[in-house]
């Protein structure tokens, strides 16, 4: 078993892979990798695409790295290899982002990248720090996760999910905050689950025991 953590020079790689390693050993959930090769890409049993910074830059580099982005959709919507996004690597799973200018993304999940408005104007943007998940549907990486449970987020632009089955969980910011999305072998973490602690560890492990 393989884990692909994608390396597009825009992704919090180090404690990523670190979080990944941890758990892939206590899991026996095989090797963690990461990888700007299109070819450990295209063999790798699952991926995991990490993004820091703009959502414009990370698309732009995503596919300039041409190889490793046809590998990656190849692997994720032809052969359905399960895929993890974390952060703008889940941004860009929407169909469209709002920041800085209008991004097409790789429209795996029907929405659009907004600015998070919060209604009480005295809270801040970036959201940053620690928020409770509200679970909205069920999924195998929220196993042994619940309601109430806080991860860590570190971000200004939030997707606008069109169908709301495909909105796993969703934290209260004055409003409400997409958390986590998915429909089939994909899904997308919005805060950073390396940095999440015990919840944050845990579903890393659902995440590599995820048989779809």
């Amino acid at each position: 078993m393989l884990t692909a953590i994608i390396d597009y020079e825009l992704g919090n790689l180090h404690s990523a892979h670190k979080a990944f390693e941890r758990m892939a050993r206590e899991c026996n959930a095989g090797d963690v990798v990461v990888t700007a090769d299109a070819d450990v890409v295209a063999r790798a049993d699952r991926l995991v695409l990490p993004g820091d910074g703009a959502f414009p830059s990370c698309m732009a580099a995503l596919k300039g790295q041409s190889g490793i982005y046809a590998a990656m959709v190849e692997s994720a919507v032809d052969k359905g290899r399960p895929f993890l996004g974390i952060c703008v690597g889940m941004q860009l799973m929407a169909s469209m982002g709002r920041e800085y200018e209008d991004t097409a993304g790789l429209g795996w999940i029907s929405g659009e990248v907004t600015k998070i408005t919060p209604r009480d104007p005295s809270l801040k943007v970036p959201h940053m720090g620690w928020n409770d998940l509200v679970i909205d549907h069920p999924h195998p990486v929220f196993d042994g996760i619940e309601t109430g449970d806080h991860t860590y987020f570190v971000h200004s632009f939030h997707m606008d999910v069109q169908d709301e089955s495909e909105r796993l969980a969703h934290v209260d910011y004055a409003g409400d905050v997409t958390a986590v999305i998915g429909r089939d072998t994909m899904i997308g973490m919005q805060f950073h689950p390396e940095k999440s602690q015990t919840t944050g560890l845990r579903m890393i492990a659902n995440f590599l025991n995820w048989r779809p």
